[in-house]
């Protein structure tokens, strides 16, 4: 299992508004590019977006479902990846003084992923994180000027 936290400068209400844009998510989420809406609304519960995932010269498609949502506390996703499986993805959003401490906790749940899930896949898998959380901080806090935290305890 590979979890990871980010401190991101600005109020939870402030990283809700970057998760809740379907058209955003290829912006935070290593990998991906060219998110659109699927199915349903994002992100209500089994609502879907799909986007395009590079790897070498190939494009896929990827999609990603939401599986549970409470706000402004949790966010599950399903991203599938076709027949490289699929995992689930979980962020954990909580007010930490005038901040956020966000949480990505992932792991492989179907396909080939699951099948080779191991230590060197999670440590992969943490510098993944690394990186999207660090995409997420840097756009939420460019999307929210600072010193405008009102809902700092949302």
């Amino acid at each position: 299992m590979a979890a990871r936290h980010h401190l991101i400068d600005r109020a939870p209400s402030a990283v809700w508004a970057v998760l809740e844009d379907e058209g955003l998510y290829g912006t935070w989420v290593v990998g991906t590019s060219d998110s659109r809406p699927e199915q349903g609304d994002w992100p209500e519960l089994g609502s879907s977006i799909t986007y395009s995932v590079r790897l070498g010269p190939k494009e896929f498609t990827g999609r990603t479902v939401v599986r549970r949502i409470e706000r402004p506390r949790t966010l599950e996703l399903e991203a599938e990846a076709g027949p490289l499986g699929s995992a689930r993805i979980a962020l954990d959003i909580r007010p930490w003084g005038d901040k956020t401490l966000v949480t990505v906790d992932e792991h492989p749940l179907r396909g080939v992923g699951g099948t080779l899930h191991n230590v060197l896949l999670d440590s992969l898998i943490q510098i993944r994180h690394r990186t999207m959380l660090a995409r997420l901080a840097r756009l939420t806090e460019r999307r929210t000027p600072a010193g405008t935290n009102e809902g700092a305890h949302t």
